[in-house]
């Protein structure tokens, strides 16, 4: 008697346990948009074994059992970061416009911060600016220096970080860097690394990959720590789009020159982003610092106010959309945007084209050219549903726009890592600034302005006239826009 049929048999049955069984998964997962739900049973249904698979390693967001025991645990023991400004007093919310005060309401949803007032800011001329004074600042701290970077290279800006870390050091000064593993993985198998380790500063690498076979087994390998956060004794902060390399960003130097926005704070909303540092840092080392938050901090009246905002996959999924989409539908007279990637979610984009229809002047800026095909496909899949609505689109020609930024009537801004597409939302843990001042904001508008001096504006007839096979690829990959 021959066994092969019961066997083909068991196999089959076998397999539609487990096809029935993943479909029924990404039925009862919480917190997924039916547009996901969709996109993802299509995937399975079409190519069976290879969507399972997909699945199994992009499916969902989880960043691993034992990782998200132990952040919320960090988190429960550095609840006092939260209240206390260093003297042992919570302060109360400063003066708000009411038209803009929830704003920051949104904000305070998302990590429990409360908007800092006194704080005063400098917006750095460029990349390299950026880091002379980041380096600038490094030289002159007293207590500690904390940072981290998604992309951190091995070249000329990111070796003077390294050499001022190792400064640092040597005269006494705590030091405490975090890489992402994949975005700054040369400089991680570098000998800077070892260099920084030998000093005495002490390195931390995020989201280690390890093995990706066996990786998916504790959590999504894809998520990654794609903040910029740099914080020197208690009181300075920088926030902005800036990676520490070169703007020729020689990985990638056909795309180049990345341009970013960098932005260096003084004030309490720098203990906001050495919450988000620490939090990071705790949870990757297991060294205990939410005793920093007893350390003192100035305090100036008369300066602006900000908020930190600091996202990711352990963040509820909707709180970086719900921020977008505030935003512009607080918009009364003006917004622009500059973002080198949009994959909205529907809501976002409905918001974006609301803004232009009830008249407020709406623009937004994209690179030309992109270091991602799939997202530039992707975001030009929505260009005409913008211009219809009276959207001005903008692609700039100097390199790759590479800086987020949202300023809205001359008065708020927004800055930071977040992109306006779905990894930003949900895979990415990010940073960014809300704040409320005149100066400021003029002072980004003015950089967006200078922006748009080297963009092309788009037309409803440019996007018409592209090619039927250009729409078709542009929507296919729009389509996988829940999958990306």
């Amino acid at each position: 008697m021959s066994y092969l049929p019961f066997i083909e048999i068991l196999v089959f049955v076998l397999y539609t346990f487990i096809h029935i069984s993943i479909i029924i998964r990404v039925l009862l997962r919480p917190h997924r948009q039916p547009a996901s739900r969709i996109a993802w049973i299509v995937v399975i249904f079409s190519i069976p074994v290879l969507g399972i698979i997909a699945y199994i390693f992009f499916g969902e967001t989880n960043i691993g059992r034992r990782r998200l025991i132990k952040r919320n645990q960090m988190l429960s023991e550095m609840q006092g970061m939260l209240t206390s400004e260093g003297d042992g007093e919570e302060r109360p919310w400063p003066d708000l416009p009411k038209e803009y005060s929830h704003l920051f309401q949104v904000g305070k949803t998302i990590n429990g911060f409360n908007p800092a007032g006194g704080n005063k800011a400098t917006l750095l001329a460029d990349s390299n600016r950026a880091i002379d004074s980041i380096v600038a600042d490094i030289d002159a701290a007293s207590d500690h220096v904390h940072l981290t970077f998604y992309i951190w290279l091995p070249d000329n800006n990111g070796c003077k970080v390294v050499d001022a870390l190792i400064r640092a050091v040597g005269r006494g000064v705590k030091c405490r860097a975090i890489a992402d593993s994949l975005g700054s993985r040369f400089i991680i198998k570098s000998k800077h690394w070892r260099n920084m380790q030998k000093a005495g500063v002490n390195l931390a690498e995020a989201l280690p990959i390890g093995n990706p076979l066996l990786g998916p087994l504790k959590g999504r390998i894809d998520l990654r720590n794609h903040r910029k956060i740099v914080v020197i004794d208690n009181h300075i902060t920088y926030c902005g789009s800036q990676n520490c390399a070169d703007p020729e960003f020689r990985i990638k130097p056909k795309y180049a020159p990345w341009v970013d926005l960098m932005i260096r704070f003084e004030g309490p909303v720098a203990r906001q982003n050495q919450y988000l540092f620490v939090s990071d840092w705790m949870v990757e080392t297991g060294e205990n610092l939410s005793g920093i938050s007893t350390q003192p901090t100035p305090f100036n009246r008369s300066g602006f106010i900000a908020q930190s905002i600091g996202t990711g996959p352990t963040v509820r999924y909707s709180a970086m959309p719900e921020m977008f989409e505030t935003l512009m539908y607080s918009a009364r007279n003006e917004l622009f945007i500059t973002t080198p990637y949009y994959v909205p979610d529907e809501a976002m984009h409905s918001g974006l084209c609301a803004a232009a229809r009830r008249g407020v002047k709406t623009s937004i800026i994209f690179p030309e050219k992109n270091d991602s095909r799939i997202v530039s496909a992707a975001s030009r899949s929505y260009y005409a549903d913008l211009l219809s609505a009276g959207v001005h689109i903008y692609e700039y020609v100097g390199g790759l726009l590479h800086a987020k930024t949202l300023t809205l009537d001359g008065k708020i801004t927004l800055v930071g890592s977040a992109n306006m597409d779905r990894r930003s939302f949900e895979l990415n843990y990010e940073n960014n600034i809300l704040l409320h001042d005149e100066k400021l904001t003029e002072d980004v508008r003015l950089r967006q302005k200078q922006y748009l001096e080297s963009s092309r504006p788009m037309t409803l007839e440019m996007v018409n006239g592209w090619r039927w096979h250009q729409r078709l690829a542009y929507n296919t990959v729009a389509m996988m826009g829940p999958l990306l």
